[in-house]
């Protein structure tokens, strides 16, 4: 069994237009967002043995302070640009690349591809994944090479306006 953690990054200010999509931090709300997700997570047991995020401003700014909620340290969060504006083979790659003796880990990164790639996994999970959401998907797989279209069971799914 194998677990994934899809966490999109909190929300992100557009107020300094000189900075680039890449280069915006995450606003108040996104801030606040951070608390109310890790919060959560607490009570959901998260424990992935790895989290991987996007290079971006605003998804290191997130996983940083969840890592502050979550009793995991940023130190050993991996980032990859190629979660940055990912497609279903970029999160695919990731994950193949993994030792099939890890178990779970959270991928950190942007709309649409996020949102897409939990309907790959699941086959149901059609709407778009707000800021700061996290879904936690299961899929009963000896080795990440394993995945394929549909294998996936979404077993939790939380945003912050559901938790206000």
């Amino acid at each position: 069994m194998k677990t994934i953690y899809l966490i999109r990054h909190a929300k992100s200010s557009w107020e300094n237009h000189r900075l680039s999509d890449f280069e915006r931090p995450l606003n108040t709300r996104g801030i606040n967002d951070t608390e109310i997700i890790g919060k959560e997570l607490n009570k959901l047991n998260f424990n992935p043995e790895q989290i991987i995020a996007s290079t971006s401003v605003r998804t290191t700014a997130t996983i940083q302070l969840l890592c502050e909620h979550i009793n995991y340290s940023f130190k050993h969060v991996i980032f990859n640009s190629k979660l940055y504006h990912p497609s279903k083979e970029n999160f695919i790659r990731i994950l193949e690349d993994l030792p099939d003796e890890l178990e779970s880990v959270a991928l950190v990164s942007h709309n649409y591809g996020i949102s897409e790639f939990a309907d790959y996994l699941t086959e149901n999970f059609m709407e778009a994944m707000p800021t700061c959401a996290v879904v936690c998907i299961t899929l009963e797989i000896n080795s990440w090479k394993e995945i394929v279209r549909g294998l996936g069971t979404t077993k939790w799914y939380i945003y912050p306006k559901m938790l206000r």
